[in-house]
């Protein structure tokens, strides 16, 4: 398979992901309350849509500039590919984590999904990234010295940590897992963590 075919069907499923995150957004009913109240309520929808939304758009970004590096894509590059993008699909944990952040029950698993789906994306991506720069270095289409390649891959799994912290939390509070979620997004928006394409 050619790299153009590789990255067009990547940005195909990464689009149809945000499309679908989008579409979870719901007006909200109008009550005795006020609308305003209603949308209040509805922060945690918000919330999750804004994390993982950024989270995707990142990924997008950094993918891209993962599969420009290549010459030529192998069977193991489309498979680990491939499975990247299932974990990237997110709007199932999405839903469920804004669906249940608030209520009594299901709140600490959904959480826990939730960030376990960021985390396996994350080393998804690590474990692609490091096939493409070290074990396959020879389809790169510039070679790199091995000191750029470790730099490039240490910026991506910076976000290993913290999203396993993240899972881990969920048990004791929803709250702080989602927190740790949004952190990583931010700082994987910054300027300084993006550096030419290695995400989470």
């Amino acid at each position: 398979m050619s790299k153009s075919r590789l990255e067009a069907f990547s940005d195909g499923v990464i689009a149809v992901a945000i499309t679908l995150l989008v579409l979870d957004l719901h007006v909200p009913v109008l009550t005795i309350h006020g609308l305003a109240r209603e949308l209040l309520r509805m922060w945690p929808q918000y919330a999750a849509f804004v994390i993982s939304f950024v989270t995707v758009g990142i990924i997008w970004i950094n993918h891209h500039a993962m599969i420009g590096r290549l010459r030529q894509p192998d069977h193991a590059i489309l498979f680990l590919n491939m499975t990247l993008l299932m974990w990237i699909v997110l709007p199932f944990t999405t839903s469920l984590m804004a669906s249940y952040l608030n209520r009594s029950r299901g709140e600490n698993l959904a959480a826990g999904l939730y960030a376990a789906s960021l985390l396996l994306m994350s080393i998804t991506f690590s474990g692609l990234n490091r096939h493409i720069l070290f074990t396959k270095p020879h389809l790169l289409s510039v070679q790199m010295s091995e000191e750029r390649r470790r730099q490039i891959l240490s910026r991506g799994v910076t976000g290993l940590l913290p999203y396993a912290v993240a899972t881990a939390l969920a048990p004791v509070s929803q709250y702080a897992t989602l927190a740790i979620c949004g952190a990583v997004a931010a700082f994987y928006a910054l300027p300084i963590a993006s550096g030419g394409g290695s995400q989470e």
